[in-house]
């Protein structure tokens, strides 16, 4: 399979665009890299720096590496938005519980 993975409230938790201070979610990091170990595809894509026009790309690739994040890509500049529709979109939360039950 492959998967379109957020990164911000997803596998971390940042409060107000603060990047610098992300502190990981271990079991979600986890159980992704169980999935990227399994043979799916793990493509991390972020709205770091949609806003600002900021370069968030080396920053969040060493920031992945220190946690220990397992992926096939990383790509920053993702859309800034409220809401997104999409049929095969699931909010982070209801995967991650569905997911350790």
């Amino acid at each position: 399979m492959i998967y379109i993975v957020d990164i911000d409230g997803t596998i971390c938790h940042t409060e107000d665009g603060n990047y610098i201070n992300s502190t990981p979610i271990h079991h979600r990091i986890e159980y992704m890299n169980n999935l990227f170990d399994k043979g799916n595809e793990l493509h991390y894509y972020t709205a770091r720096g949609s806003v600002s026009g900021k370069d968030w790309t080396n920053f969040t690739e060493q920031q992945l590496k220190d946690w220990g994040v397992k992926y096939t890509t990383v790509k920053t500049g993702k859309q800034h938005y409220h809401v997104w529709i999409d049929d095969k979109a699931i909010n982070a939360d209801t995967f991650f519980k569905e997911s350790l039950t």
